[in-house]
């Protein structure tokens, strides 16, 4: 179990590195973005962004989930051969995506009026060439992933960053290109990085798939493609919506409070990355359901800390970065960070149906989830915009959690820890309606007053008595030996036993209640 969870943050931390770094320079150069962009125009770009992962999704027909899935398949379920997996997966990839990314430009300027409320087939077609790229570099990284290869990943993620943010710095700002700009700067950086990937990847490289491969890996996949379809609606579905019933002003408003919630995105992304190919290597099912339970333990209360503090420092951190005509924003970011926190509970409980291959119950998990969501957005949104579009994507989350929930409890059931999943929920929402209803929300003491309700949040834990004492004894194992001096020297130990005891401390905790 301690391998588990050390290997689990080793290539997380890799999978966020990057994303941290982009993240950041998003943040940072929010105050440039919102002062050459109308609201109008960040709307319209960010709904097509959203659009291209949307497509990406339906167009690769669940193979780069069944190439998770596979590659880890198990002996006694007669494995299918490894390279010839990857290669089929890749060579029926790049032809799917093609064929796609041709269709949806035939219909490019319908498509342009559905989803901005205007006819904009340039924009269109862009947003097309966009999705052909995003595409594959998906599964050009995946192929990294497969072989927890962190350092690889973390360098072909950084150069895309870097070079994305040069490119639509330039088109955006130099050279006044507005959301064209921010389109082609996005997928124009992700493209140059692909060539490279398939130049690092071109033995896996292969255009004409095994059919014999690839069926049985559709099985598996196609299920996953509609149910991670309406999965990704419920994330953009709100700003087609805002669009289309407030105008792109709102949508534009709105995607800005998406980006401040980065922060939580960035933990959920690499959990996203990292646990489902930790989760199908786990070869016993009693450990993988010990590991599941307690991943879900303390993944929450690690992203709970996250939204705790970002909800109730949102205003500061709005007015520090953002245009005046932005400001608004901070009303949605409480609801979006904690829809996002929600997607990965989601994720949990999926893998868990997905090992046991029954994936066939995720679509009406998700499709339930995403009409809940639809319906709210049409009552929610014409009288309170952006928070309404927040709170239907809350309830259709926890909608979506609890039906996964009784999904896993039918085919592979897991004893998550209740009390204390209550505990982080209950704790953090108390202090979130403290914070909103008794404390100042401008100036310097408010921002401090707030600041200080997250350390209390891990005190009210403490005092009740939330950590096991096991936990508690190896973490101050951990400071102890990290206090100590290391003999010949005055510096503390560098040695990573200390890190690793952190990890170990799983296989000590009592059975979950």
């Amino acid at each position: 179990m301690g391998d588990l969870f050390r290997r689990l943050a080793s290539t997380g931390a890799a999978y966020t590195a990057s994303s941290v770094i982009s993240k950041l320079f998003a943040v940072a150069l929010l105050p440039l973005y919102t002062r050459h962009l109308t609201r109008a125009d960040y709307g319209a770009a960010e709904v097509l962004l959203a659009t291209v992962v949307a497509f990406s999704i339906f167009f690769r027909l669940g193979i780069i989930e069944a190439l998770l899935r596979f590659y880890y398949e198990r002996e006694d379920e007669r494995a299918l051969d490894r390279r010839e997996v990857v290669r089929s997966a890749v060579g029926f990839l790049i032809v799917a995506i093609t064929a796609g990314a041709l269709l949806v430009a035939v219909f490019a300027a319908p498509l342009s009026e559905a989803l901005l409320d205007r006819r904009d087939t340039e924009l269109m077609l862009i947003a097309t060439g966009g999705l052909w790229v995003f595409t594959l570099y998906e599964l050009m990284m995946a192929l990294f992933r497969l072989d927890e290869r962190a350092r690889a990943y973390f360098t072909a993620s950084l150069a895309n960053v870097l070079l994305t943010i040069a490119l639509t710095v330039w088109l955006v700002v130099g050279a006044d290109e507005g959301a064209r700009g921010l389109l082609l700067g996005n997928f124009g950086g992700s493209a140059v990085i692909l060539a490279g990937l398939f130049w690092v990847h071109r033995r896996r490289v292969a255009l004409v798939p095994s059919a014999a491969t690839v069926r049985p890996m559709l099985r598996f996949g196609l299920p996953t493609m509609p149910a991670e379809l309406s999965l990704y609606a419920l994330n953009v579905i709100d700003r087609v919506a805002l669009a289309r019933l407030a105008g792109l002003a709102e949508a534009g408003l709105y995607a800005l409070a998406v980006k401040f919630s980065q922060v939580v995105t960035v933990v959920v992304r690499a959990f996203n990355l990292a646990w489902p190919p930790l989760a199908y290597s786990i070869r016993s099912d009693d450990d993988a359901r010990r590991a599941y339970s307690l991943v879900v333990t303390y993944y929450l209360l690690v992203s709970f800390t996250i939204v705790l503090a970002l909800s109730l420092v949102a205003r500061w951190v709005v007015r520090a970065l953002a245009a005046p005509e932005f400001f608004d924003a901070y009303e949605a970011v409480p609801l979006v960070a904690t829809g996002v926190t929600l997607y990965a509970l989601y994720l949990v409980l999926s893998v868990a149906v997905g090992r046991v291959g029954r994936t066939e119950y995720n679509f009406p998990v998700t499709g339930v989830a995403l009409a809940i969501n639809i319906g709210l957005n049409l009552v929610l949104i014409p009288p309170y915009g952006i928070v309404g579009a927040g709170v239907a994507l809350v309830v259709a989350y926890v909608v979506m959690v609890g039906l996964m929930y009784a999904v896993t409890r039918r085919v592979f059931p897991l004893g998550l820890e209740w009390a204390r999943l209550a505990r982080i929920v209950a704790f953090a929402a108390a202090l979130f309606a403290a914070g909103e209803l008794l404390l100042p929300d401008s100036g310097a003491v408010g921002l401090v007053s707030r600041a200080a309700l997250v350390p209390a949040f891990w005190a009210l834990l403490y005092g009740t008595g939330f950590f096991h004492a096991a936990e508690l004894q190896q973490l101050r194992a951990i400071r102890d030996r990290l206090r100590a001096p290391r003999p010949g020297s005055g510096e503390a130990p560098q040695d990573l036993e200390a890190l690793r005891s952190r990890a170990e401390l799983m296989d000590e905790v009592h059975d979950p209640q």
